[in-house]
């Protein structure tokens, strides 16, 4: 089962290595990784999304913990979360195939960002699955490339991941 982890950290650099460090010495694998600065400029949020069981999670959650320069750790309920990765593809086409590639970005709402005499370019900013929904729908056309962020994710509601006031 795949676990998203909320991880406020403080914002200096080397705190990335630190954490990824933890997970590649315990032999735990990271699906996703994102990190972007929060609303306190201080304070980056990553969002680490892991595949595994509870006890794993655990284990990450108390390891992580104890990590100097992180804040608080979340794991974060599938049932109360909105999640998105932001996905930018090429593909390949002919003038006669751009029509049908509009329908699909239409149907799928990305957005076309660059066009060629033989290709175009989508933003799809969605789940997981369903970019690879998306993917699946232009991949006879000839994916030239694809490049995808890790996965972000908040709570839904007013519930937030912050750091504990002392």
């Amino acid at each position: 089962m795949k676990y998203t982890i909320s991880v406020l950290v403080e914002n200096h650099p080397g705190v990335l290595s630190k954490v990824s460090g933890l997970f590649s010495r315990r032999g735990f694998n990271i699906d996703s990784l994102a990190v972007g600065v929060t609303e306190d400029s201080t304070i980056s949020r990553m969002t680490i999304v892991v595949n595994g069981d509870e006890y794993i999670v655990e284990q990450v959650e108390k390891q992580l913990n104890k990590v100097i320069p992180v804040i608080k750790v979340k794991t974060l309920n599938p049932e109360e979360l909105i999640s998105r990765e932001l996905s930018l593809i090429k593909v390949g086409c002919t003038s006669k195939q751009r029509p049908d590639l509009m329908k699909i970005a239409e149907l799928m709402q990305a957005n076309i960002v660059d066009v060629t005499p033989n290709s175009m370019t989508f933003q799809f900013a969605d789940t997981g699955e369903r970019t690879e929904t998306l993917i699946s729908l232009i991949k006879p056309y000839g994916i030239r490339e694809i490049v995808r962020t890790g996965t972000v994710a908040i709570e839904k509601g007013a519930a937030t991941v912050r750091k504990t006031t002392v």
